[in-house]
C-alpha cells in the first residue's frame, strides 16, 4: 500500500477524511477485520441511523409474502446450519 501510515483514505471508493490508525497497516488480517467489525458495531448500535434501501425493503416484503403463502416450505435454521457445517467439515478432510 502506497498510503503513509495514518494518512486519510482518499480513493475512488471513498471520500472520507478520517485517519486510519497507524497500527492498522501493520496489524494482522484478523485484527484488521475485527477492527472494522467493531467500527460497524458502533455505527449499527443506533439502528435508526442505518438507512435501509428501498430495494432491500422490497426484497423483504416479497420474502415475507412467500412465507405467509406457504409457511411450511422452509426449514429451521438449526437444521440448515448443521447441514452447512457438516459440508464444511467434509470438504476440509
Amino acid at each position: 500500500m502506497d498510503r503513509p501510515q495514518g494518512a486519510p483514505i482518499m480513493d475512488a471508493m471513498s471520500e472520507t477524511k478520517l485517519a486510519v490508525p497507524a497500527e492498522f497497516d501493520t496489524a494482522s488480517k484478523e485484527e484488521r477485520i475485527e477492527f472494522v467489525q467493531d467500527l460497524w458495531d458502533r455505527i449499527a448500535r443506533d439502528q435508526s441511523s442505518v438507512p435501509v434501501p428501498e430495494s432491500h425493503k422490497k426484497i423483504l416484503d416479497r420474502r415475507l409474502d412467500a412465507y405467509r403463502a406457504n409457511p411450511h416450505a422452509g426449514r429451521p435454521w438449526n437444521e440448515v446450519r448443521e447441514e452447512l457445517l457438516s459440508k464444511l467439515r467434509d470438504s476440509s478432510q
